[in-house]
């Protein structure tokens, strides 16, 4: 029998070469470009996997997964985000979900991580701590996090104005210190 994927993404276009690179591998795969698309597929899909973009516009990817989830508690799933960060690495994680990527990814990253069954002990631990301007983009995100994505409780909590706070956040994140 064939896995079935979800794939829930705002990019159409990625979205659709992502499913197609999956259905040449063998899957049946079904899309969906917002958190209702996804509702909806879910209820008459019934998928097997998902892979699950961390911003979907105005929706979140975590609140997706939470929905997935709890549907389908057996499904493996992994997020894809160009804005990672510890706190949504680490309520992803608690959510269930089964692996974390960065964009830009392969596909046979992603089915390498939609298959793992435990964590690798054998990561290497950096030596060197995170720069100071991560930190602060790390922190910024953590605080919005806990105001469920709302900008102006997390400007207000930061003591700072939500201009400047939507400033910051549109910023990419600095890389991590490489060894």
């Amino acid at each position: 029998m064939k896995e079935r994927i979800l794939v829930i993404d705002d990019d159409e276009i990625f979205c659709e070469v992502l499913a197609g690179a999956l259905r040449s591998r063998g899957f049946i795969v079904e899309t969906a470009n917002n958190f209702l698309r996804a509702e909806q597929i879910t209820k008459k899909f019934y998928p097997d996997k998902a892979v699950v973009d961390l911003r979907i516009g105005e929706d979140s990817g975590l609140k997706v997964c939470e929905f997935l989830l709890a549907e389908i508690p057996e499904i493996s799933i992994v997020i894809l985000t160009g804005y990672a960060s510890i706190a949504t690495a680490v309520e992803s994680i608690k959510l269930g979900v089964k692996h974390y990527l960065t964009k830009p990814t392969d596909v046979d990253s992603i089915l390498a991580a939609l298959n793992i069954e435990q964590a690798d002990t054998d990561i290497p631990i950096p030596e060197k701590p995170l720069p100071v301007k991560r930190l602060e983009w790390e922190h910024l995100q953590k605080v919005l996090l806990e105001n469920d994505g709302n900008i102006s409780k997390a400007a207000e909590q930061l003591n700072m104005h939500r201009r400047t706070l939507q400033r910051k956040l549109q910023k990419k994140p600095v890389k991590e210190n490489k060894e």
